[in-house]
């Protein structure tokens, strides 16, 4: 009797323990909240793919460490809109109890979500929102941009461009803060490069018919059409501008941000040749492949996007953090612990998180292969160039950031 009462008497205090050891734990329960675009012109390259990537985080993060840490996650369509991405938000962090919002692609609305988070003092981990703002004249204490951003991709694939003799440029520009980010950050660097910009139009998002802006930069006589735009945008406008001629008239387009979805989309007899910049490719090494095919066996067999993988890596990360303190409540404080931490998963490698939350790790510059190159699903990439990690994003003292002493 005296063994087995000291045994429940050890037992009940290992749970006393545990349960304080996570008494910090807001609602006892770490809420994720994915955020994005479910069935408009991003879904493809993150939409439901990215709740599947985060269940898959969480899963291994618990198996990996054997936490005791109880983790939800929910998710809501923004529909591209600021004002449905800030309501969303609100409602999460005052009454859904949300402790993080992942994902949010659409730089507007990732903008209107990074102030409403740090408001609420919350976090956001975005991973497919591009503007190099959000670690620029819009950081936080609160928001950490994992996976690429504008100054990645106009440093990437517009540089490499301008040097292979790309030096006259046009833009099709989507029309909202992401794609003005890019244009302008692509611009800097073909002028910089000593190339020059004859001009721009800009096209709303999800435009179906894109001849009257083809037209235009057909009419430009640029060498490079360049698409600061993305998802359904840059598939319909590459396959609109092969339909009118513009790439055997001489023309070549560059793909500023390109995703595998978008390749698969394509087909690699249009999009054979485009040079893309990315931070993951599924088939880069043993490690991607592995985690890959196992994200593709639970969505539809589909290859992850650089994004994707953003989301499974960033929430890793951020458990790992919120594990570290014991404590989810201030979202400052988690986000200083996640800069703290060095970062080193399978997917993007050993990294950090600068202070102004950009989350630093190499980049790619790739070629989208012809179809006799690709031996097997998905095989559509060959990478060109690697570019180190302290070279990849734009350097600390440039961004404007006021974090940044």
């Amino acid at each position: 009797m005296k063994r087995k009462t000291l045994c429940a008497l050890i037992t009940g205090l290992g749970a006393a323990f545990g349960g304080a050891a996570y008494a910090q734990i807001s609602g006892g329960v770490v809420r994720i909240g994915v955020m994005n675009d479910m069935a408009g012109p991003y879904a493809d390259l993150a939409g439901p793919g990215s709740v599947v990537a985060a269940r898959m985080a969480v899963d291994d993060y618990l198996k990996a460490t054997n936490s005791k840490l109880k983790v939800e996650i929910i998710s809501a369509d923004h529909q591209n809109k600021p004002d449905v991405g800030s309501s969303i938000a609100r409602k999460w962090y005052d009454s859904d109890g949300v402790d993080m919002i992942l994902d949010v692609p659409t730089s507007s609305v990732a903008l209107a979500v990074n102030e409403v988070t740090k408001e609420k003092n919350k976090v956001m981990v975005n991973s497919t929102g591009g503007t190099a703002d959000l670690t620029g004249k819009a950081c936080t204490p609160n928001t950490v941009h994992w996976t690429y951003d504008t100054w990645m991709l106009a440093h990437g694939t517009g540089s490499a461009v301008v040097k292979q003799g790309g030096d006259s440029w046009f833009f099709l520009t989507a029309d909202y803060a992401f794609g003005h980010a890019l244009e302008r950050d692509t611009s800097d660097v073909v002028k910089a490069s000593g190339g020059k910009v004859l001009g721009s139009v800009k096209v709303p998002l999800g435009t179906a018919d894109f001849s009257s802006f083809l037209l235009q930069a057909q009419s430009s006589k640029a060498k490079i059409i360049g698409l600061a735009n993305a998802g359904s945008d840059t598939i319909n406008s590459i396959k609109q501008a092969a339909e009118f001629g513009i790439v055997k008239g001489g023309q070549k387009m560059a793909g500023l941000l390109v995703f595998l979805s978008d390749i698969h989309g394509l087909g690699l007899n249009t999009a054979q040749g485009l040079q893309v910049t990315t931070t993951f490719y599924w088939d880069l090494n043993d490690a991607t492949r592995a985690w890959s095919k196992r994200f593709g066996a639970a969505h539809q067999n589909r290859m992850p996007t650089m994004v994707q993988a953003g989301v499974y890596a960033g929430l890793q990360h951020y458990l790992k953090a919120v594990e570290a303190l014991q404590s989810d409540s201030d979202g400052a404080k988690v986000v200083a612990k996640m800069k703290e931490l060095p970062t080193d998963d399978p997917l993007f490698g050993k990294g950090t998180i600068r202070v102004d939350g950009r989350k630093i790790h190499p980049a790619y510059l790739v070629e989208v292969k012809k179809p006799s190159e690709s031996k097997y699903a998905y095989d559509y990439y060959k990478v060109l160039q690697t570019i180190a990690a302290d070279k990849a994003f734009r350097p600390l003292n440039e961004g404007n950031c006021p974090l940044v002493k």
